[in-house]
């Protein structure tokens, strides 16, 4: 991807992904700009739902590929994403809802997504410079990342339920309430996919298909129709990056494990 990027030519582009990620990267775009005429937005805030419709757009398409890219270990989606983080905190500005996320995308993500891809650069497969080391978690640590993200939803869905700004977003107060638990849950699993993510730890694929099912929730209450499509995206994209990076940990260990036998090989026979 390295060496497509800097040469900019869109069939070398495209002959980077494979049949199956070009055809799910394809379906999954014409079903947003699908959604996104069906379902225009409605004016909010005093902003033209046509607007609105546009930035959801670009975000969607944009969001799709550069999960693509992470399934294909490549370092250039967090830089792509950089700029999906400044269209997220945009939206929710002009919404004037999701502070939690909008918080999340502005203090932790912008400055992850440049600190993942020093560090993804920093653990290139030897064999295959365009792709990144990855590996697993150990529970231990995974419990203690599950309960962080509890503790941060209840906290942060409270003050934002019950003193967060008024918005035109939401039709009634419960369902203000509601989302702002639902939000804080998303901007918790958010960080905790972000710092799996930066360690190149598998399971950050786990903890993004949590966010993805809470996230069509959360876009079903508000009628943010086009965003259900992302996250659908999102889910079918989820798998294919966890089999792919569990595949490439098996292979890494099992070539490994092969190399050290046979250096304890040739030791034993000098």
């Amino acid at each position: 991807m390295e060496n497509v990027y800097k040469k900019g030519k869109m069939k070398q582009l495209w002959e980077y992904f494979t049949t199956y990620e070009k055809w799910w990267l394809l379906i999954f775009t014409a079903l947003t700009i699908t959604a996104s005429i069906i379902f225009p937005e409605e004016t909010t805030n005093g902003i033209d739902g046509t607007i609105l419709t546009i930035i959801y757009l670009v975000n969607v398409v944009l969001g799709i590929f550069c999960e693509l890219l992470a399934s294909k270990q490549s370092k250039w989606n967090a830089y792509i994403y950089i700029f999906v983080e400044a269209i997220e905190i945009a939206k929710f500005i002009l919404l004037s809802a999701m502070f939690s996320s909008m918080i999340v995308s502005l203090f932790f993500w912008l400055p992850m997504h440049i600190f993942t891809f020093i560090n993804w650069g920093r653990h290139e497969d030897t064999q295959n410079k365009e792709v990144t080391v990855v590996r697993s978690l150990k529970p231990k640590y995974a419990i203690m990342l599950m309960i962080g993200v509890v503790i941060w939803t209840l906290v942060l869905g409270y003050i934002f339920a019950y003193f967060g700004p008024e918005t035109e977003f939401f039709s009634s107060e419960s369902q203000k309430v509601v989302v702002s638990y639902f939000d804080a849950c998303l901007s918790a699993l958010s960080i905790a996919n972000g710092i799996l993510l930066y360690f190149r730890f598998k399971e950050n694929w786990i903890v993004w298909m949590l966010y993805s099912i809470v996230s069509i929730v959360v876009y079903a209450m508000t009628g943010l129709w086009v965003f259900i499509i992302l996250q659908f995206g999102y889910i079918t994209n989820t798998i294919y990056g966890y089999l792919k990076w569990t595949k490439y940990i098996k292979e890494k260990k099992k070539a490994n494990s092969s190399e050290i036998a046979q250096k304890e090989k040739n030791q034993s026979t000098t």
